[in-house]
């Protein structure tokens, strides 16, 4: 079980907060949730903002957010949209800011697809959901952490479990 408790201040930008809207159910009127897909916006929950976009190419300004958040969203790009998301999302950070991931190692999504459950402890409810994929690219926490390091991101914390790996790298000033 992951448990989260608000512990962050500050405007946050939730990349892929679509869906079961995790983020901006704990975090309500700090959350900007964007996800390229209307059908998982038009699913999450109400009580934060939601926008159709594309991780790959914010319409925000520099320094926008102080927090970027990535719930189990980069699973779902190629190594090279990853790139490109985590570098928007340096963009957008203010100096010091922070960027959270949870994510998963994934050694093999294809051709039998790759599929995590998850369940979520949120102060007043509990979340069971699962992710899944079917893409050819792996991903691993070494991968995703040579990403955000390459972005002038630096390792501030990491933590493992069964459901996958979470990051906390903060915006290098």
């Amino acid at each position: 079980m992951i448990t989260l408790k608000k512990e962050i201040n500050g405007r946050i930008l939730d990349i892929g907060g679509g869906g079961e809207g995790i983020i901006g159910r704990l975090y309500t009127n700090q959350v900007v949730a964007i996800d390229i897909c209307q059908d998982e916006l038009d699913e999450a929950p109400i009580g934060f903002e939601k926008i159709l976009m594309d991780a790959t190419q914010l319409k925000f300004k520099d320094k926008s957010f102080d927090h970027v958040t990535s719930f189990y969203t980069l699973m779902f790009m190629g190594a090279a949209d990853q790139e490109r998301a985590i570098s928007e999302a340096a963009r957008v950070l203010v100096n010091g800011g922070e960027l959270h991931i949870w994510d998963c190692d994934i050694l093999s999504a294809y051709p039998e697809p790759f599929c995590v459950d998850v369940t979520v402890c949120l102060p007043s409810e509990y979340i069971s959901t699962t992710y899944g994929i079917v893409k050819k690219e792996t991903q691993n926490e070494i991968s995703i952490t040579k990403l955000c390091l390459n972005a002038g991101f630096v390792l501030a914390y990491k933590n493992y479990s069964r459901y996958g790996f979470y990051l906390r790298f903060k915006k290098d000033c």
